[in-house]
Protein backbone atom coordinates (compact mmCIF):
# COMPACT_ATOMS: atom_id res chain seq x y z
CA UNK A 1 0.00 0.00 0.00
CA UNK A 2 1.24 3.60 -1.18
CA UNK A 3 2.03 6.20 1.27
CA UNK A 4 -0.84 8.80 0.08
CA UNK A 5 -3.44 5.76 0.46
CA UNK A 6 -2.56 5.17 3.47
CA UNK A 7 -2.87 8.25 4.65
CA UNK A 8 -6.58 8.98 3.01
CA UNK A 9 -7.60 5.39 4.64
CA UNK A 10 -7.20 7.50 8.06
CA UNK A 11 -10.02 10.08 6.84
CA UNK A 12 -12.68 7.64 6.12
CA UNK A 13 -15.88 8.52 7.73
CA UNK A 14 -17.81 6.37 9.95
CA UNK A 15 -21.15 6.91 7.62
CA UNK A 16 -22.27 4.50 5.62
CA UNK A 17 -21.44 4.56 1.67
CA UNK A 18 -19.71 3.31 -1.48
CA UNK A 19 -16.46 3.07 -2.22
CA UNK A 20 -14.47 2.60 -5.36
CA UNK A 21 -10.94 0.65 -5.37
CA UNK A 22 -8.90 1.63 -8.17
CA UNK A 23 -5.92 0.47 -9.80
CA UNK A 24 -2.54 2.38 -10.92
CA UNK A 25 -3.95 3.99 -14.39
CA UNK A 26 -7.56 5.09 -12.27
CA UNK A 27 -9.83 2.46 -13.20
CA UNK A 28 -12.64 1.35 -10.79
CA UNK A 29 -11.52 -2.01 -10.49
CA UNK A 30 -14.06 -2.93 -7.72
CA UNK A 31 -17.66 -1.39 -6.48
CA UNK A 32 -18.70 -2.19 -2.95
CA UNK A 33 -20.65 -1.00 -0.11
CA UNK A 34 -20.48 -0.79 3.80
CA UNK A 35 -22.55 -0.08 6.61
CA UNK A 36 -19.25 1.79 7.96
CA UNK A 37 -16.84 2.92 5.20
CA UNK A 38 -14.02 3.03 8.09
CA UNK A 39 -14.34 -0.27 8.90
CA UNK A 40 -14.98 -2.29 6.09
CA UNK A 41 -12.46 -0.21 3.50
CA UNK A 42 -9.55 -0.65 5.79
CA UNK A 43 -10.83 -4.43 6.46
CA UNK A 44 -9.09 -5.09 3.07
CA UNK A 45 -5.50 -4.19 3.93
CA UNK A 46 -5.42 -5.72 7.50
CA UNK A 47 -3.22 -9.52 7.24
CA UNK A 48 -6.32 -11.83 6.84
CA UNK A 49 -5.58 -15.64 6.13
CA UNK A 50 -8.93 -16.31 5.27
CA UNK A 51 -8.92 -14.23 2.12
CA UNK A 52 -9.60 -16.42 -1.00
CA UNK A 53 -6.84 -15.62 -3.81
CA UNK A 54 -8.93 -13.16 -6.13
CA UNK A 55 -9.38 -11.10 -3.34
CA UNK A 56 -5.61 -11.10 -2.44
CA UNK A 57 -5.47 -10.16 -6.29
CA UNK A 58 -7.85 -7.45 -5.99
CA UNK A 59 -5.78 -6.05 -2.69
CA UNK A 60 -2.72 -5.96 -4.90
CA UNK A 61 -4.07 -3.94 -7.35
CA UNK A 62 -5.48 -1.24 -5.20
CA UNK A 63 -3.88 1.65 -5.89
CA UNK A 64 -6.63 4.30 -4.91
CA UNK A 65 -9.65 4.52 -3.33
CA UNK A 66 -12.76 6.64 -2.81
CA UNK A 67 -16.07 6.71 -1.71
CA UNK A 68 -19.46 8.74 -1.10
CA UNK A 69 -21.45 8.57 1.74
CA UNK A 70 -25.60 8.15 1.86
CA UNK A 71 -28.23 7.97 4.45
CA UNK A 72 -28.62 4.13 5.16
CA UNK A 73 -27.50 1.04 4.38
CA UNK A 74 -30.18 0.87 1.95
CA UNK A 75 -29.65 4.13 0.21
CA UNK A 76 -25.72 2.20 0.00
CA UNK A 77 -27.42 -1.29 -1.24
CA UNK A 78 -29.26 0.45 -4.27
CA UNK A 79 -26.59 3.20 -5.25
CA UNK A 80 -23.86 -0.13 -5.47
CA UNK A 81 -25.86 -1.87 -7.90
CA UNK A 82 -26.39 1.57 -9.99
CA UNK A 83 -22.40 2.10 -9.83
CA UNK A 84 -21.70 -1.61 -10.55
CA UNK A 85 -23.94 -1.41 -13.91
CA UNK A 86 -22.44 1.62 -14.70
CA UNK A 87 -18.75 1.09 -14.37
CA UNK A 88 -18.59 -2.93 -14.67
CA UNK A 89 -15.71 -3.25 -12.65
CA UNK A 90 -13.62 -6.83 -13.45
CA UNK A 91 -13.40 -7.53 -9.72
CA UNK A 92 -17.02 -7.40 -8.98
CA UNK A 93 -17.56 -9.85 -11.86
CA UNK A 94 -15.09 -12.16 -10.56
CA UNK A 95 -15.84 -11.67 -6.87
CA UNK A 96 -19.86 -12.19 -7.17
CA UNK A 97 -21.74 -15.25 -7.39
CA UNK A 98 -23.76 -16.54 -10.27
CA UNK A 99 -27.00 -15.01 -9.61
CA UNK A 100 -28.52 -12.11 -11.06
CA UNK A 101 -29.75 -8.85 -9.92
CA UNK A 102 -33.06 -8.86 -8.18
CA UNK A 103 -36.07 -6.72 -8.90
CA UNK A 104 -39.75 -6.08 -7.23
CA UNK A 105 -42.85 -6.40 -9.31
CA UNK A 106 -46.02 -4.92 -8.98
CA UNK A 107 -48.46 -5.78 -11.29
CA UNK A 108 -51.00 -3.00 -10.53
CA UNK A 109 -53.25 -3.90 -13.72
CA UNK A 110 -54.06 -6.97 -12.55
CA UNK A 111 -57.19 -8.14 -11.38
CA UNK A 112 -55.06 -9.32 -8.20
CA UNK A 113 -52.49 -7.78 -7.97
CA UNK A 114 -49.38 -9.02 -6.31
CA UNK A 115 -45.90 -8.28 -4.95
CA UNK A 116 -43.29 -10.68 -6.19
CA UNK A 117 -39.19 -10.53 -6.33
CA UNK A 118 -38.02 -11.61 -9.84
CA UNK A 119 -34.64 -11.54 -11.42
CA UNK A 120 -35.32 -11.22 -14.85
CA UNK A 121 -37.69 -8.20 -15.98
CA UNK A 122 -40.47 -9.08 -18.70
CA UNK A 123 -42.17 -6.63 -20.93
CA UNK A 124 -45.59 -7.71 -19.26
CA UNK A 125 -47.28 -4.38 -18.13
CA UNK A 126 -46.11 -4.58 -14.28
CA UNK A 127 -44.02 -2.29 -12.77
CA UNK A 128 -40.24 -2.87 -11.80
CA UNK A 129 -38.50 -1.90 -9.28
CA UNK A 130 -34.56 -2.02 -8.77
CA UNK A 131 -31.95 -3.91 -9.53
CA UNK A 132 -30.80 -4.57 -6.14
CA UNK A 133 -27.84 -6.98 -5.40
CA UNK A 134 -28.66 -7.82 -1.49
CA UNK A 135 -31.51 -10.41 -2.07
CA UNK A 136 -31.61 -10.87 2.24
CA UNK A 137 -31.68 -6.82 2.82
CA UNK A 138 -34.40 -6.43 0.03
CA UNK A 139 -36.42 -9.06 1.82
CA UNK A 140 -36.28 -7.98 4.91
CA UNK A 141 -37.22 -4.29 3.59
CA UNK A 142 -40.38 -5.58 2.25
CA UNK A 143 -40.95 -7.64 5.73
CA UNK A 144 -41.40 -4.53 7.07
CA UNK A 145 -43.31 -3.09 4.19
CA UNK A 146 -45.95 -5.33 4.02
CA UNK A 147 -47.02 -4.81 7.94
CA UNK A 148 -47.28 -1.01 6.47
CA UNK A 149 -49.05 -1.41 2.82
CA UNK A 150 -50.12 -5.12 3.70
CA UNK A 151 -50.01 -6.98 -0.15
CA UNK A 152 -50.78 -10.34 -1.97
CA UNK A 153 -47.73 -12.77 -3.38
CA UNK A 154 -49.93 -15.06 -5.02
CA UNK A 155 -53.18 -14.90 -7.06
CA UNK A 156 -54.58 -18.46 -5.18
CA UNK A 157 -57.02 -18.13 -2.69
CA UNK A 158 -54.94 -19.44 -0.10
CA UNK A 159 -52.52 -16.41 -0.04
CA UNK A 160 -55.24 -13.92 -1.36
CA UNK A 161 -58.11 -14.30 0.64
CA UNK A 162 -56.45 -16.11 3.67
CA UNK A 163 -57.94 -15.01 7.21
CA UNK A 164 -54.93 -15.76 8.93
CA UNK A 165 -52.63 -13.42 7.02
CA UNK A 166 -56.25 -10.81 7.25
CA UNK A 167 -56.11 -11.75 10.65
CA UNK A 168 -52.16 -10.64 11.54
CA UNK A 169 -52.44 -7.73 8.66
CA UNK A 170 -50.46 -9.15 6.20
CA UNK A 171 -53.46 -9.57 3.54
CA UNK A 172 -55.41 -6.78 2.09
CA UNK A 173 -58.42 -9.43 1.98
CA UNK A 174 -59.75 -8.37 -1.31
CA UNK A 175 -61.62 -11.88 -2.06
CA UNK A 176 -63.04 -12.00 1.10
CA UNK A 177 -64.76 -8.28 0.77
CA UNK A 178 -62.62 -6.82 3.21
CA UNK A 179 -60.79 -4.66 0.99
CA UNK A 180 -62.24 -3.19 -2.45
CA UNK A 181 -59.34 -3.67 -5.26
CA UNK A 182 -59.49 -0.12 -6.27
CA UNK A 183 -58.26 0.88 -2.12
CA UNK A 184 -55.71 -2.30 -2.69
CA UNK A 185 -54.48 -0.54 -5.52
CA UNK A 186 -54.39 2.54 -3.95
CA UNK A 187 -52.21 0.83 -1.72
CA UNK A 188 -50.33 -0.33 -3.81
CA UNK A 189 -49.50 3.10 -5.34
CA UNK A 190 -48.04 4.45 -2.07
CA UNK A 191 -45.83 1.36 -1.74
CA UNK A 192 -44.30 1.76 -5.24
CA UNK A 193 -43.84 5.34 -4.56
CA UNK A 194 -42.35 4.19 -1.07
CA UNK A 195 -40.07 2.11 -3.24
CA UNK A 196 -38.88 5.26 -4.98
CA UNK A 197 -38.27 7.45 -2.03
CA UNK A 198 -41.39 9.47 -1.85
CA UNK A 199 -41.82 8.81 2.16
CA UNK A 200 -42.19 12.66 2.68
CA UNK A 201 -44.96 12.94 0.11
CA UNK A 202 -46.99 9.85 1.26
CA UNK A 203 -46.87 10.79 4.81
CA UNK A 204 -47.98 14.30 4.02
CA UNK A 205 -51.25 12.86 1.88
CA UNK A 206 -51.75 10.34 4.97
CA UNK A 207 -51.88 12.88 7.49
CA UNK A 208 -54.44 14.80 5.29
CA UNK A 209 -56.21 11.75 4.19
CA UNK A 210 -56.69 11.27 8.16
CA UNK A 211 -57.94 14.91 8.79
CA UNK A 212 -60.91 14.76 6.32
CA UNK A 213 -61.67 11.29 7.60
CA UNK A 214 -62.12 12.90 10.78
CA UNK A 215 -64.06 15.62 9.60
CA UNK A 216 -66.13 13.48 7.77
CA UNK A 217 -66.54 11.35 11.16
CA UNK A 218 -65.32 8.10 9.67
CA UNK A 219 -63.27 7.59 12.54
CA UNK A 220 -62.85 4.06 11.46
CA UNK A 221 -61.04 5.11 8.73
CA UNK A 222 -59.15 7.84 10.40
CA UNK A 223 -57.60 4.89 12.78
CA UNK A 224 -56.64 2.79 9.75
CA UNK A 225 -54.70 5.45 8.79
CA UNK A 226 -53.39 6.48 12.16
CA UNK A 227 -51.84 2.76 12.41
CA UNK A 228 -50.51 3.29 9.36
CA UNK A 229 -48.55 6.45 9.61
CA UNK A 230 -46.98 5.35 12.96
CA UNK A 231 -45.86 2.01 10.80
CA UNK A 232 -44.37 4.22 8.48
CA UNK A 233 -42.41 6.04 10.81
CA UNK A 234 -41.39 2.89 12.70
CA UNK A 235 -39.73 1.96 9.53
CA UNK A 236 -37.09 4.58 10.17
CA UNK A 237 -35.92 2.74 12.98
CA UNK A 238 -35.63 -0.82 11.06
CA UNK A 239 -34.21 0.11 7.42
CA UNK A 240 -34.75 2.75 4.83
CA UNK A 241 -36.34 1.94 1.53
CA UNK A 242 -35.21 4.73 -0.63
CA UNK A 243 -33.00 5.15 -4.09
CA UNK A 244 -33.08 8.75 -4.85
CA UNK A 245 -34.40 10.87 -2.23
CA UNK A 246 -31.34 11.29 -0.33
CA UNK A 247 -29.11 10.84 -3.49
CA UNK A 248 -27.11 13.91 -2.91
CA UNK A 249 -26.55 14.95 -7.21
CA UNK A 250 -22.84 16.43 -6.21
CA UNK A 251 -21.63 13.25 -5.71
CA UNK A 252 -22.13 12.08 -8.96
CA UNK A 253 -19.24 12.71 -10.51
CA UNK A 254 -20.32 11.67 -13.93
CA UNK A 255 -23.22 14.06 -13.67
CA UNK A 256 -20.95 16.86 -12.15
CA UNK A 257 -18.25 16.07 -15.05
CA UNK A 258 -21.26 16.62 -17.51
CA UNK A 259 -22.27 19.87 -15.97
CA UNK A 260 -18.36 21.57 -16.23
CA UNK A 261 -17.61 20.26 -19.69
CA UNK A 262 -21.02 21.14 -21.36
CA UNK A 263 -21.38 24.53 -19.33
CA UNK A 264 -24.91 23.54 -18.19
CA UNK A 265 -26.17 25.65 -15.60
CA UNK A 266 -26.94 22.84 -13.09
CA UNK A 267 -26.38 19.10 -12.71
CA UNK A 268 -28.93 17.37 -15.17
CA UNK A 269 -31.21 15.60 -12.69
CA UNK A 270 -33.38 14.22 -15.27
CA UNK A 271 -31.48 12.88 -18.47
CA UNK A 272 -33.52 10.90 -21.51
CA UNK A 273 -31.64 8.54 -23.58
CA UNK A 274 -33.30 7.67 -27.54
CA UNK A 275 -32.21 5.10 -29.60
CA UNK A 276 -33.97 3.42 -32.65
CA UNK A 277 -34.21 -0.30 -33.47
CA UNK A 278 -35.62 -2.46 -36.53
CA UNK A 279 -34.69 -4.79 -38.65
CA UNK A 280 -34.22 -3.57 -42.46
CA UNK A 281 -37.06 -1.06 -42.03
CA UNK A 282 -39.32 -3.84 -40.36
CA UNK A 283 -41.22 -3.36 -37.07
CA UNK A 284 -39.31 0.09 -36.04
CA UNK A 285 -39.48 0.90 -32.88
CA UNK A 286 -37.67 3.78 -30.61
CA UNK A 287 -37.11 3.89 -26.59
CA UNK A 288 -36.84 6.66 -24.30
CA UNK A 289 -35.07 5.89 -20.81
CA UNK A 290 -34.75 8.04 -17.85
CA UNK A 291 -32.29 8.81 -15.39
CA UNK A 292 -33.14 10.44 -12.26
CA UNK A 293 -29.93 12.12 -10.41
CA UNK A 294 -27.88 9.37 -12.21
CA UNK A 295 -29.66 6.07 -11.29
CA UNK A 296 -32.41 4.58 -14.01
CA UNK A 297 -36.08 5.53 -13.17
CA UNK A 298 -37.47 2.51 -15.07
CA UNK A 299 -41.54 3.68 -14.13
CA UNK A 300 -40.74 6.88 -16.47
CA UNK A 301 -39.26 4.73 -19.59
CA UNK A 302 -41.70 4.48 -22.59
CA UNK A 303 -41.75 3.04 -26.13
CA UNK A 304 -43.22 4.30 -29.15
CA UNK A 305 -43.89 2.50 -32.54
CA UNK A 306 -43.23 4.33 -35.23
CA UNK A 307 -46.03 5.67 -37.73
CA UNK A 308 -43.76 5.10 -40.54
CA UNK A 309 -42.30 1.86 -40.78
CA UNK A 310 -38.71 2.99 -43.09
CA UNK A 311 -35.00 1.77 -42.85
CA UNK A 312 -33.86 5.53 -41.91
CA UNK A 313 -32.58 6.25 -38.48
CA UNK A 314 -32.78 9.90 -39.00
CA UNK A 315 -36.27 10.11 -39.75
CA UNK A 316 -37.27 7.67 -37.10
CA UNK A 317 -35.42 9.76 -34.78
CA UNK A 318 -36.68 13.12 -35.86
CA UNK A 319 -40.40 11.30 -35.73
CA UNK A 320 -39.84 9.87 -32.06
CA UNK A 321 -38.35 13.33 -30.68
CA UNK A 322 -41.32 15.29 -32.09
CA UNK A 323 -43.60 12.71 -30.28
CA UNK A 324 -42.19 13.34 -27.01
CA UNK A 325 -41.89 16.99 -27.49
CA UNK A 326 -45.47 17.48 -28.37
CA UNK A 327 -47.32 19.89 -25.81
CA UNK A 328 -49.84 16.49 -24.59
CA UNK A 329 -46.38 14.33 -23.58
CA UNK A 330 -44.56 17.98 -22.27
CA UNK A 331 -47.37 18.25 -19.71
CA UNK A 332 -47.33 14.69 -18.99
CA UNK A 333 -43.84 13.65 -18.54
CA UNK A 334 -42.40 17.06 -17.96
CA UNK A 335 -38.93 18.21 -19.51
CA UNK A 336 -35.44 16.73 -19.55
CA UNK A 337 -32.57 18.72 -18.28
CA UNK A 338 -30.59 16.79 -21.06
CA UNK A 339 -31.52 14.55 -24.06
CA UNK A 340 -28.71 11.82 -25.16
CA UNK A 341 -29.29 10.33 -28.76
CA UNK A 342 -27.63 7.09 -29.68
CA UNK A 343 -25.74 8.14 -32.37
CA UNK A 344 -23.63 10.41 -34.56
CA UNK A 345 -24.03 13.69 -36.09
CA UNK A 346 -26.72 12.20 -38.36
CA UNK A 347 -29.00 11.05 -35.87
CA UNK A 348 -28.05 14.43 -33.64
CA UNK A 349 -29.11 16.89 -36.80
CA UNK A 350 -32.40 15.48 -36.51
CA UNK A 351 -33.07 15.24 -33.50
CA UNK A 352 -31.93 18.74 -32.52
CA UNK A 353 -34.34 19.93 -36.11
CA UNK A 354 -37.43 18.03 -34.60
CA UNK A 355 -36.54 19.70 -30.85
CA UNK A 356 -36.45 23.54 -32.25
CA UNK A 357 -39.50 22.65 -34.19
CA UNK A 358 -41.42 21.57 -31.20
CA UNK A 359 -40.23 24.96 -29.82
CA UNK A 360 -37.93 23.98 -26.85
CA UNK A 361 -35.08 24.47 -28.72
CA UNK A 362 -33.69 25.40 -24.46
CA UNK A 363 -33.80 21.79 -23.71
CA UNK A 364 -29.62 20.57 -24.43
CA UNK A 365 -28.83 17.77 -26.46
CA UNK A 366 -25.99 15.31 -27.12
CA UNK A 367 -24.91 12.11 -28.84
CA UNK A 368 -22.93 9.47 -28.32
CA UNK A 369 -21.38 7.88 -30.99
CA UNK A 370 -20.78 4.18 -30.50
CA UNK A 371 -17.59 3.74 -32.79
CA UNK A 372 -14.90 5.60 -30.58
CA UNK A 373 -17.06 6.73 -27.70
CA UNK A 374 -17.32 10.49 -28.58
CA UNK A 375 -19.52 12.86 -27.04
CA UNK A 376 -20.99 14.50 -30.14
CA UNK A 377 -22.66 17.76 -29.95
CA UNK A 378 -23.60 21.25 -32.10
CA UNK A 379 -21.55 24.35 -31.73
CA UNK A 380 -24.70 26.45 -32.19
CA UNK A 381 -27.66 24.43 -32.09
CA UNK A 382 -26.96 21.92 -28.59
CA UNK A 383 -27.75 24.84 -26.13
CA UNK A 384 -24.48 23.59 -24.49
CA UNK A 385 -21.13 26.12 -24.31
CA UNK A 386 -18.22 23.62 -24.57
CA UNK A 387 -15.54 24.27 -22.06
CA UNK A 388 -12.41 23.95 -24.09
CA UNK A 389 -10.22 24.37 -20.68
CA UNK A 390 -11.74 21.77 -18.37
CA UNK A 391 -11.71 19.37 -20.82
CA UNK A 392 -7.93 19.71 -21.85
CA UNK A 393 -7.24 19.04 -18.10
CA UNK A 394 -9.34 15.88 -18.40
CA UNK A 395 -6.94 14.43 -21.28
CA UNK A 396 -9.68 15.14 -23.63
CA UNK A 397 -9.19 14.96 -27.33
CA UNK A 398 -11.78 17.56 -29.85
CA UNK A 399 -12.14 17.35 -33.60
CA UNK A 400 -14.82 20.01 -34.75
CA UNK A 401 -16.43 19.61 -38.58
CA UNK A 402 -19.35 20.97 -39.71
CA UNK A 403 -20.15 22.97 -36.59
CA UNK A 404 -20.16 19.65 -34.39
CA UNK A 405 -17.57 19.34 -32.05
CA UNK A 406 -16.35 15.63 -31.26
CA UNK A 407 -15.30 15.14 -27.66
CA UNK A 408 -13.18 12.20 -27.08
CA UNK A 409 -12.60 11.59 -23.51
CA UNK A 410 -10.70 8.71 -21.66
CA UNK A 411 -12.66 5.51 -21.98
CA UNK A 412 -12.64 5.09 -18.19
CA UNK A 413 -13.67 8.98 -17.37
CA UNK A 414 -16.54 9.15 -15.48
CA UNK A 415 -18.67 10.77 -17.90
CA UNK A 416 -18.01 8.06 -20.54
CA UNK A 417 -19.25 5.45 -17.89
CA UNK A 418 -22.45 7.66 -17.35
CA UNK A 419 -23.44 8.29 -20.97
CA UNK A 420 -22.63 4.47 -21.56
CA UNK A 421 -24.88 3.02 -19.44
CA UNK A 422 -27.65 5.34 -20.21
CA UNK A 423 -27.07 4.65 -24.01
CA UNK A 424 -26.73 0.87 -23.33
CA UNK A 425 -30.30 0.59 -21.13
CA UNK A 426 -32.15 2.70 -24.04
CA UNK A 427 -30.56 0.19 -26.69
CA UNK A 428 -31.55 -2.65 -24.37
CA UNK A 429 -35.00 -1.75 -23.66
CA UNK A 430 -35.65 -0.82 -27.92
CA UNK A 431 -34.41 -4.00 -28.94
CA UNK A 432 -36.69 -5.80 -25.93
CA UNK A 433 -39.59 -4.09 -27.67
CA UNK A 434 -38.66 -4.50 -31.62
CA UNK A 435 -38.28 -8.38 -30.76
CA UNK A 436 -41.37 -8.89 -28.70
CA UNK A 437 -43.06 -6.75 -31.91
CA UNK A 438 -41.56 -9.39 -34.60
CA UNK A 439 -42.33 -12.54 -32.79
CA UNK A 440 -45.47 -11.42 -32.58
CA UNK A 441 -45.89 -10.92 -36.53
CA UNK A 442 -43.73 -14.56 -36.81
CA UNK A 443 -46.32 -15.75 -34.91
CA UNK A 444 -49.49 -13.90 -36.34
CA UNK A 445 -51.94 -16.70 -38.70
CA UNK A 446 -54.04 -14.98 -41.12
CA UNK A 447 -57.13 -16.24 -39.28
CA UNK A 448 -56.70 -13.68 -36.87
CA UNK A 449 -57.18 -11.15 -39.07
CA UNK A 450 -60.63 -12.82 -39.96
CA UNK A 451 -63.71 -10.69 -37.92
CA UNK A 452 -66.06 -13.11 -36.10
CA UNK A 453 -63.30 -15.80 -35.45
CA UNK A 454 -62.45 -15.68 -31.62
CA UNK A 455 -59.56 -17.66 -30.11
CA UNK A 456 -62.17 -20.18 -29.00
CA UNK A 457 -63.43 -20.51 -32.89
CA UNK A 458 -60.03 -20.88 -34.13
CA UNK A 459 -59.09 -23.86 -31.93
CA UNK A 460 -62.09 -25.32 -33.23
CA UNK A 461 -61.11 -24.81 -37.17
CA UNK A 462 -57.44 -26.17 -36.55
CA UNK A 463 -58.70 -29.29 -34.17
CA UNK A 464 -61.18 -30.01 -37.56
CA UNK A 465 -59.04 -28.95 -40.45
CA UNK A 466 -55.44 -29.85 -38.88
CA UNK A 467 -53.99 -26.65 -40.08
CA UNK A 468 -54.43 -23.25 -41.15
CA UNK A 469 -53.37 -24.81 -45.10
CA UNK A 470 -55.86 -27.03 -44.17
CA UNK A 471 -58.39 -24.25 -43.87
CA UNK A 472 -57.30 -22.76 -46.97
CA UNK A 473 -58.27 -25.82 -48.79
CA UNK A 474 -61.86 -26.59 -47.05
CA UNK A 475 -65.35 -26.76 -49.09
CA UNK A 476 -67.75 -23.97 -48.33
CA UNK A 477 -70.51 -27.02 -47.39
CA UNK A 478 -67.89 -27.98 -44.58
CA UNK A 479 -67.25 -24.52 -43.15
CA UNK A 480 -70.93 -23.86 -43.16
CA UNK A 481 -71.65 -27.02 -41.46
CA UNK A 482 -69.12 -25.70 -38.75
CA UNK A 483 -69.58 -22.39 -38.66
CA UNK A 484 -73.50 -21.47 -39.93
CA UNK A 485 -73.70 -19.51 -43.68
CA UNK A 486 -72.76 -16.21 -42.48
CA UNK A 487 -69.38 -17.12 -40.31
CA UNK A 488 -68.85 -19.48 -42.98
CA UNK A 489 -69.04 -17.03 -45.76
CA UNK A 490 -67.19 -14.19 -44.32
CA UNK A 491 -64.36 -16.82 -43.75
CA UNK A 492 -64.44 -17.82 -47.52
CA UNK A 493 -64.02 -14.41 -48.63
CA UNK A 494 -61.06 -13.41 -46.25
CA UNK A 495 -59.43 -17.23 -47.56
CA UNK A 496 -59.83 -16.26 -50.96
CA UNK A 497 -58.10 -12.36 -50.54
CA UNK A 498 -54.97 -14.62 -48.55
CA UNK A 499 -55.05 -17.35 -51.39
CA UNK A 500 -54.49 -14.04 -54.08
CA UNK A 501 -51.88 -12.48 -51.68
CA UNK A 502 -49.77 -15.73 -51.87
CA UNK A 503 -49.18 -15.54 -55.66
Amino acid sequence: MNTALQQKLHTLPTEPGVYFHKNAAGEIIYIGKAAVLRNRVRQYFQASRTRDPKTEALVAEIADTDWVTVESEIDALFLEAEMVRRYLPPYNILLRDDKSLQYVRIDHKSDYPTVTITRRPLDDNATYYGPYMNGWALKRALKYLRRVFPYAIKTQEGTLGSTLYQQIGLDPGVLSGRTSLATYRSNLQKLGQYLLGKRKVIITQLEKDMKQASKDQNFEKAALIRNQLFALKELNKQIIFSDREFLDISKDRGLQGLCDALGLQKAPKRIEGFDISHMSGADVVASMVVFTNGIPDKTAYRKFKLKKQQNNDFASMNEVISRRLAERNVTKWGKPDLFLIDGGKGQLASAIKARDEAGHSSIAMIGLAKREEEIVAHELKSNIVINNEWLQKQNTYIKTTDDFSLIMLPKNHDIVKLLQRIRDESHRFAVSYHTTLKRGRQTKNWLDDVPTIGPATKKKLLKHFGSSRGILQARNEELVVLLGDKKAAILQQYSRAYRKSLK
